[in-house]
């Protein structure tokens, strides 16, 4: 039988997707993080996973879904937050940007899974069924060992469990929590997703009508994570907006590496923070290091990262900035102190053998 009658639209999507395989997945798993250091791969939109060199490993944003795939009726949900922020009701043309750069079911172990709010880019029902049917378990502060927890706000708890996690597994977590796992502290902080703050249980017609109402219940959609790590204090803002308050975070906590989610808001929109948006943050939070994540993601928030980079050297000298941005590739690995001095990502280029065989060519000048 040849090649072509073989192929089916199904044989082809399980050739091919997740684009990456497992080479990510054995990376992670292979890593041997230094003392006194923690490892940070960037699994694209918000998501991180971290490890220690203890081998405590935890994943934060952990997301495996799309954006549009189909015009539909190219109708916005009447209730969606974007529509509930703008007024809009043409369908949001937000494809999915990069690959899949993770296998979820392809993991053996993680020690916690988190999120940072409850929006459909931040968590994984993919994820949450491998960790629960895998059987994965990790130590508590006793020493005891316990089934892996997932650990978030209060809407964040209500979709994993409407998505089938047991309620006993679920951590519901608000601002001034500590929590132990491993060798990271995590520390809950309060978060400023304004988005968050427009978003309603319904995205019908029902939806809640939030006009003239002052929103009380931000704690409960949407937190920041401070990382406690041996290799420093990872600041984890999930989709805030810029607030004054990152000041605060910023004198009660030392912070070494902060994540921003960096974007090109669209005409009538303000979900993502702006390029001086990420500069203020940092300097606000006196962090060491800024990444811009989230950029990747989605086509219509498309961002150019050189607009950081030039207001950055625009602005260094004057504002006598104590941090620089670090820009980050989907997939790549980040170790920190190690790579505090880095200022771009660049994946293994490879080669790195050439000449230690014997080449194939007809003369040496042949290349």
């Amino acid at each position: 039988m040849s090649k072509i009658s073989e192929m089916t639209r199904e044989s082809w999507i399980m050739s091919t997707f997740p684009e990456w395989g497992t080479w990510l997945n054995e990376d992670i798993e292979n890593a041997v993080v230094p003392d006194g250091n923690v490892a940070m791969w960037w699994l694209g939109c918000t998501g991180i996973w971290m490890k220690t060199p203890g081998n405590t490993n935890i994943t934060i944003d952990f997301w495996n879904g799309n954006g549009k795939r189909t015009h539909g009726d190219n109708k916005m949900k009447v209730g969606h937050q974007m529509a509930n922020m703008c007024g809009g009701r043409l369908m949001q043309p937000n494809l999915r940007n990069i690959p899949f750069v993770c296998d979820p079911f392809a993991f053996r172990h993680v020690d916690a899974v988190l999120a940072t709010h409850y929006h459909q880019d931040h968590m994984s029902a993919e994820w949450a069924a491998h960790v629960i049917h895998s059987g994965m378990t990790t130590t508590d502060e006793s020493g005891n060992e316990i089934p892996v927890p997932f650990i978030g706000p209060l809407k964040s708890v209500e979709t994993w469990q409407k998505w089938g996690v047991p309620a006993e597994r679920c951590r519901v977590v608000k601002p001034g929590d500590v929590i132990r796992i491993g060798e990271i502290e995590i520390v809950v902080l309060d978060s400023f997703d304004r988005t968050c703050i427009v978003t309603t249980d319904s995205t019908g017609p029902d939806r809640e009508e939030l006009t003239g109402k002052c929103p009380t219940d931000m704690d409960e959609k949407a937190v920041n994570y401070l990382l406690k790590t041996p290799g420093g204090n990872i600041y984890h803002s999930g989709d805030s907006h810029f607030s004054i308050y990152f000041a605060k975070h910023g004198k009660d906590y030392d912070v070494d590496v902060a994540f921003a989610s960096f974007g090109e808001n669209p005409i009538g929109m303000q979900d993502k923070m702006t390029s001086i948006d990420v500069l203020r943050m940092a300097e606000n939070l006196r962090c060491k290091v800024v990444i811009p994540i989230h950029w990747d993601v989605w086509t219509n928030f498309a961002p150019d990262l050189e607009e950081i980079r030039m207001l950055y050297e625009f602005k260094k000298d004057r504002n006598e900035y104590g941090f620089h941005p670090f820009f980050w590739q989907v997939g790549g690995c980040y170790t920190y102190p190690q790579d505090k001095d880095k200022k771009y990502f660049h994946h293994r280029r490879g080669f790195e053998d050439c000449f230690e065989q014997p080449q194939n060519i007809p003369y040496r000048s042949c290349l």
